[in-house]
C-alpha cells in the first residue's frame, strides 16, 4: 500500500511523439494515450518529453571510442591541475630527500588527503624508493603514482546495470552537490548501453527540482514520475511499480537535498528507503550519494551521516574540474575518521553529456600528479 497524505489527481501521459506544446492534455487525449502504456497509479503524473537530438545525447552521432577516452583523460587532467601544480610542482628540479618527503606529505594533506591517507602513502612511498633505489625525483613521482593507484584500487569498481530488472537506483546528496544534473547524465550513460530509463522526481521540496528532472527526460527521451506536491515518499512507491509494470530496466529516484545536521530530513530519507522496499523487497537496489569534489574534507562527514541513515552502495563525485582538493578520495579510501571505503562509481569534471564518466584509479592517480 503506497504512504497516505498525497493528492489524488487524473494522471496526464505525454506520448513520445507529442510535442511539449500539448501539455496538459484534454481528459479526451488523455484517456487515448494511457491505452498505449501500463496504467500507473492515479496520483502520479508521467511526463514524456521529446526534444531534436542535440551533440551529447543518444541520438546524436558520437566520437570514436578512442578519441573519446583521451577526450576525457585531457579533461580530467585539466579539472584536477590545480591539485596537480600543488603536488606535481614538488617534484621539479629537487634531490630525492627527506625535504622532498616532508614536502610531499605537507602538498598531500593541503590537496584533503587526510592525516591517516598521506602517512599511508608516504610510508609505502619510502618502501618503494627504498627498495627499487630511485634516485631521481622524476622517479620519485612515478612510484607516488603506483602507491596511489594501490590505495586508491579498493574504490573502483563497475557498475551492474543488469543485476535486476528494473534496477532501483536512490540518489540521496546534500543540497547543490548536483544530484539532479548527475541524474540527467547517468540517464544518457544507461542508454547508451542499452537499458530503459524511468526518472521519479523524489525532491518534492525544491521549487524548480521536478521541472529541472523533467527537462532532462525531455533531453533523454525518458519518462519521468511527479507531482505538484506530496510525499517523496509515495513518488517513489509509484516509480517502481511503474518501473515494473512497464518492464524498465532502470528506476532513478531523485531526493530533496539535505544536511546530514538536518536529523528529520533524514529520518524522512529513511522512510524513502524502506517505502521502496514495499513496492520492492529487493529494493533499492544502488544507493549513491553524490558530493561535490570541492568540499573536501567536509564530504568525508557527509559519506559517514549517509552511509549510516541508508547503507549506501557507492559515490557520484562531481564538479571535480579546478579544485585543489582533489586528494579527498584518498581519504576515503583510507577509511579516514571512521568513513567505510564506499566504492566510487562515477566523478564529473564538466557540465556536459559524456563529462561523467567511470572512476579508474590509475588515470586518478595519473591526473592527480600530472603525469600522461
Amino acid at each position: 500500500m503506497a504512504p497516505s497524505g498525497t493528492p489524488v489527481d487524473r494522471p496526464t501521459i505525454l506520448p513520445a511523439h507529442a510535442p511539449a506544446a500539448a501539455l496538459p492534455a484534454t481528459p479526451a487525449s488523455a484517456a487515448q494515450a494511457s491505452a498505449s502504456v501500463p496504467s500507473v497509479p492515479d496520483r502520479i503524473t508521467p511526463i514524456v518529453g521529446t526534444v531534436p537530438a542535440v551533440p551529447g545525447t543518444p541520438a546524436a552521432e558520437a566520437a570514436a571510442p578512442a578519441e573519446k577516452k583521451a577526450s576525457w583523460l585531457t579533461r580530467l587532467k585539466r579539472g584536477l591541475s590545480r591539485t596537480g601544480q600543488s603536488i606535481g610542482g614538488i617534484f621539479v628540479g629537487v634531490s630525492v630527500d627527506e625535504n622532498l618527503f616532508e614536502e610531499l606529505e605537507s602538498a598531500l594533506i593541503m590537496a584533503d588527503a587526510g592525516v591517516e591517507a598521506t602517512q599511508k602513502l608516504i610510508t609505502a612511498l619510502r618502501a618503494r624508493v627504498k627498495k627499487e633505489r630511485i634516485e631521481d625525483a622524476e622517479g620519485v613521482k612515478r612510484a607516488l603514482c603506483d602507491v596511489l593507484t594501490d590505495h586508491l584500487k579498493p574504490l573502483e569498481r563497475p557498475f551492474d546495470l543488469k543485476r535486476a530488472q528494473p534496477l532501483v537506483v536512490m540518489i540521496a546528496g546534500v543540497n547543490g552537490a548536483g544530484k539532479t544534473t548527475s541524474i540527467g547524465k547517468l540517464a544518457h550513460t544507461f542508454q547508451r548501453q542499452g537499458a530503459s530509463v524511468l526518472l521519479a522526481a523524489g525532491d518534492t521540496f525544491r521549487a524548480a527540482a521536478r521541472e529541472q528532472l523533467v527537462a532532462w527526460g525531455a533531453r533523454n527521451n525518458v519518462s519521468v514520475i511527479a507531482q505538484d506536491k506530496g510525499d517523496p515518499a509515495a513518488v517513489a512507491f509509484d516509480a517502481v511499480n511503474a518501473g515494473r509494470a512497464r518492464g524498465m530496466g532502470v528506476v532513478m529516484v531523485d531526493t530533496a537535498g539535505r544536511l546530514p545536521t538536518q536529523l528529520h530530513l533524514m529520518e524522512e530519507i529513511k522512510k524513502i528507503r524502506r517505502v521502496i522496499a514495499k513496492a520492492d523487497p529487493a529494493a533499492p537496489h544502488e544507493v549513491l550519494l553524490v558530493i561535490d569534489g570541492n568540499t573536501g574534507q567536509n564530504a568525508i562527514a557527509q559519506i559517514r551521516a549517509f552511509d549510516a541513515a541508508l547503507n549506501l552502495t557507492g559515490l557520484v563525485v562531481t564538479k571535480l574540474d579546478g579544485t585543489a582538493k582533489g586528494g579527498t578520495l584518498a581519504a576515503v579510501a583510507a577509511g579516514s575518521q571512521g568513513v567505510r571505503p564506499v566504492p566510487v562509481y562515477w566523478i564529473g569534471v564538466g557540465e556536459g553529456m559524456e563529462d561523467l564518466q567511470p572512476f579508474v584509479a590509475r588515470e586518478f592517480a595519473q591526473a592527480l600528479l600530472g603525469l600522461s
